[in-house]
């Protein structure tokens, strides 16, 4: 039995007030016009029956939206009212309405959409899931088409469309009969008529067909003799009644499909122009309206189809044949010759969604056939679209494994062809599309890659332990030959820069230097030794900066970043480059252009410098202090440039033995030793000895004793006749030792530099025992060392006033022992004699013994 049909939504609006049951008493909560009408939910993606009430004081206020549902609910009461309790918060609403008839309008409306919800529901929602699709299939059916029965149809399909149930009864309807073959004709009909009305009834019949989410609908719709129909019917968008799309117009063109090489099976072809519609439908017709759900659908028999197609190519030798023969001398049609490349790059544009071992037999495919030809052919055209292709083919096939070009590559260099990367670097050279261009740029990038490099001192291993990759030998000497003939005539423009004064360029040439530099900068980061000869032989970095006096701010930007990745490399070799060449001083000029402005171009210059005070390289710090002082002091809104001068200042000019200071060097009031009298001997921060105590260190007992005579000679003072230390005999030593442990050496930190009187038992002194041996001499030296060394390393903690005590302190380890005529049972007194040049820090006479 068919469907009770449910009638338009009433068009004029009735005035009502609406109530609302609280503490057992109805609240008015205004007065406003009611309407009843399907809404689209952007939630559900779906149109719901719904009750509307809009204030009459303010029509952007409403008042009550409720949505119709099965449940009987709604209640008429009187003439005038309509009851029921809203499901969602069991408060109970009423609409008292000012005329009888609306009510009935109204009340017409919510009981024949509920009538047609229980029809498909049945009464209970809780046996929906049980019951199959077939038990009341029997019951979606809609009635044969005409003008004159169009507003039942489209009620029906409304109200069907509602529920899942519903939406999936509509599909097995359509599905099994002719439903949409019979709404075609009314469209030439409606349109002969001038029925406006139908023609937008018809739109929106067609639109919830197609969105029902089937691909089986999918396809048919775009049937051979249902396509330009449904079409027309969605021309006429209810959403847009004064417009007219054109859809038909496109589609029924017939030169729109090229068959560039015939294919011979009729399946195929049938696929070809299914993808070409569902593209047209997802891309143009439904554009505005389409969702999710409809979206997928559409790729995924999109999809599935060019699958088929791709397949049918690759396994068709025939047809490659004939595809990559149109390119040989015989052919002279140089449009056909452009519609294959274009076939092409349709095909490598499906192939980017296949599998990856289809995509990889197709290329391969290609390649054997002569695709690398091709597409030089194809980058030499005067043609930019098909440039275009030919670009989007390579990087489609670089995107899929380098590797595969490469090969090709190296195939044309042992034949002796010119390779594939010379007429990319042409092409790029003279190319004014700006994204032919880069596309060009990149391809080269990757092409040149020459993958893990490994310098003489590399391990074979990462950080974690994983084995790199050796690299290919093939691609080295492929970039060995690249810089000896290719790498010339790519960076020309750059080199031609020479003696140029007008740095104003054109669009074309100031793109084509942005892509040079970022192919450079590219190069010196992964061609580590073939780059650092070719950027000192052409002198690129001198030309570079030259372009930092273009007015173009993104062009000095571009040139500012070839400097920033060499600094940021830390090699010495262009650090050297960079300061022989001066090319710090452009770079500087333009932090001066542009002190006043917070702006990109100064924020990134001032980023250049704070990593060069960051990384603290001390060779370009010394060089733009000695040479742009006077500049960088002018430069006071950063203190970047201050802190350079001060660096320089305080360390005079990065001295090579700088980190060897004394721990006697306090602040800046304390004194500092002649830097030329530093050597090397303590690396941790103690002062080296000064040459008086090196010759000390280094001379026997007899050689002091004679030289000790001659200065005092030379002094005026009568040469003594023993020697300042007696260093005693081991069993002597014992005894000191014993001694100093029970505290007899005293400690004058407190008092100020110690005594140089020598003990008067020390006068006494028999003569003098033999010179020890040189093996104890040096152990004790030693000893003497490791003292200094530990003292050493706390003196940072030390304050300006006890650096007396400290001196002090570690030169009273450094003594000279009298002993007693060999008297061993008599305690041994201590002789202390401090170097005038370790406690002053001067240059003095160290001979001295102060009696």
């Amino acid at each position: 039995m068919m469907a009770q049909a449910v009638p338009d939504p009433p068009s004029n609006r009735k005035r009502v007030k609406v109530y609302e049951l609280r503490n057992q008493d109805w609240f008015d909560r205004g007065t406003g016009f009611c309407t009843a009408a399907f809404i689209f939910n952007e939630v559900s993606r779906q149109e719901e029956p719904r009750v509307i009430v809009q204030s009459e004081d303010n029509q952007d206020r409403t008042l009550l939206e409720t949505r119709i549902c099965k449940e009987e609910g709604f209640q008429k009461q009187q003439d005038t009212l309509i009851v029921w309790t809203e499901p969602s918060t069991q408060v109970e609403m009423a609409l008292s309405f000012q005329e009888a008839e609306g009510c009935a309008t109204i009340w017409k409306f919510i009981s024949n959409i509920q009538a047609q919800l229980l029809a498909i529901n049945g009464p209970d929602d809780a046996l929906d899931d049980d019951l199959p699709l077939d038990s009341f299939s029997s019951t979606i059916t809609l009635p044969n088409p005409t003008l004159g029965n169009l507003v039942e149809a489209e009620a029906q399909v409304r109200s069907y469309n509602v529920t899942t149930s519903g939406r999936e009864a509509m599909v097995k309807f359509v599905l099994g009969g002719d439903f949409i073959k019979q709404l075609i004709p009314l469209v030439e009909i409606a349109e002969d008529m001038e029925d406006l009305v139908s023609l937008h009834r018809l739109c929106n019949i067609m639109k919830t067909f197609i969105l029902l989410n089937n691909g089986e609908i999918m396809e048919l719709v775009v049937r051979d003799d249902l396509l330009l129909g449904v079409v027309g019917a969605l021309e006429y968008d209810p959403d847009f009644p004064s417009h007219k799309a054109n859809h038909r117009h496109w589609l029924s063109k017939e030169g729109r499909y090229k068959e560039v090489v015939r294919i011979e099976d009729e399946e195929v072809r049938k696929k070809i122009h299914t993808v070409y519609r569902l593209q047209y439908l997802k891309d143009v017709v439904l554009a505005r309206i389409l969702d999710d759900p409809t979206f997928g659908v559409l790729n995924s028999s999109i999809f599935y189809a060019q699958v088929d197609i791709v397949t049918h190519i690759q396994q068709n030798p025939a047809f490659l044949k004939e595809l990559f023969g149109i390119f040989g001398v015989t052919e002279t049609n140089q449009e056909r010759k452009k519609e294959a490349v274009l076939f092409i790059q349709q095909c490598c544009a499906i192939a980017k969604n296949l599998q990856q071992a289809a995509r990889h037999t197709l290329y391969n495919n290609f390649l054997a056939h002569g695709l690398i030809s091709v597409i030089t052919f194809a980058l030499r055209h005067n043609d930019v679209a098909v440039r275009v292709a030919a670009t989007d083919v390579l990087v489609s096939m670089i995107d899929h494994d380098p590797q595969m070009i490469r090969q090709t590559i190296f195939r044309q260099i042992n034949e002796k062809q010119m390779p594939l990367t010379d007429s990319l670097i042409d092409l790029l050279l003279v190319e004014a599309d700006l994204g032919v261009k880069a596309q060009i740029a990149d391809a080269i990038k990757v092409l040149l890659d020459p993958g893990p490099q490994g310098g003489p001192g590399d391990k074979a291993s990462d950080q974690f332990g994983r084995l790199r990759p050796a690299a290919d030998p093939q691609q080295l000497e492929f970039v060995k030959d690249f810089y000896d003939d290719s790498a010339k005539k790519l960076f020309k423009p750059l080199v031609d820069l020479k003696d140029r004064e007008d740095m104003n360029f054109s669009v074309h040439q100031v793109s084509l230097f942005i892509y040079l530099i970022e192919i450079l900068c590219f190069f010196v980061r992964q061609h580590t030794h073939h780059s650092k000869y070719f950027v000192l032989s052409e002198k690129l970095g001198q030309r570079i900066a030259q372009l930092l006096k273009s007015p173009e701010k993104y062009l000095k930007l571009t040139a500012l970043k070839f400097f920033r990745n060499l600094i940021g490399l830390n090699d010495e070799f262009y650090n050297q480059q960079m300061t022989q060449g001066k090319l710090f001083e452009p770079i500087l000029n333009m932090v001066i252009e542009t002190m006043p402005r917070d702006n990109l171009l100064n924020s990134a210059c001032l980023e250049f410098f704070d990593y060069i005070k960051k990384e603290h390289i001390k060779n370009i710090i010394s060089h733009l202090v000695e040479n742009y002082r006077e500049r960088m002091q002018k430069i006071t809104f950063v203190d970047i440039f201050q802190q350079f001068i001060l660096r320089y200042d305080q360390t005079q000019g990065f001295a090579p033995s700088m980190d060897t200071q004394s721990f006697l060097d306090t602040e800046e009031d304390t004194p500092k030793r002649d830097d030329s009298q530093r050597g090397g001997r303590w690396g941790n921060g103690v002062k080296d000895l000064d040459a008086a105590e090196e010759e000390y260190f280094n001379t026997s007992d007899d050689e002091e004793d004679m030289n000790k005579a001659e200065r005092a000679a030379m002094n005026g003072a009568s040469p003594i006749s023993k020697p300042l230390v007696d260093y005693p005999s081991d069993e002597e030593n014992d005894n000191m030792e014993t001694d100093m442990n029970a505290g007899i050496i005293t400690d004058n930190a407190g008092e100020g530099p110690p005594s140089k009187e020598i003990d008067a038992e020390a006068d006494a002194t028999p003569p003098l025992t033999p010179p020890e041996r040189l093996s104890e001499k040096r152990r004790r030296e030693e000893d003497e060392e490791d003292e200094i060394g530990k003292l050493s390393n706390s003196k940072r903690r030390n304050s300006n006033t006890s650096v007396g005590s400290n001196a002090s302190n570690i030169l009273k380890r450094k003594k000279s022992f009298a002993s007693h005529g060999g008297n061993s049972s008599k305690p041994n007194k201590i002789a202390i004699s401090l170097s005038p040049a370790i406690k002053t820090g001067g240059d003095v006479n160290g001979g001295e013994n102060g009696s």
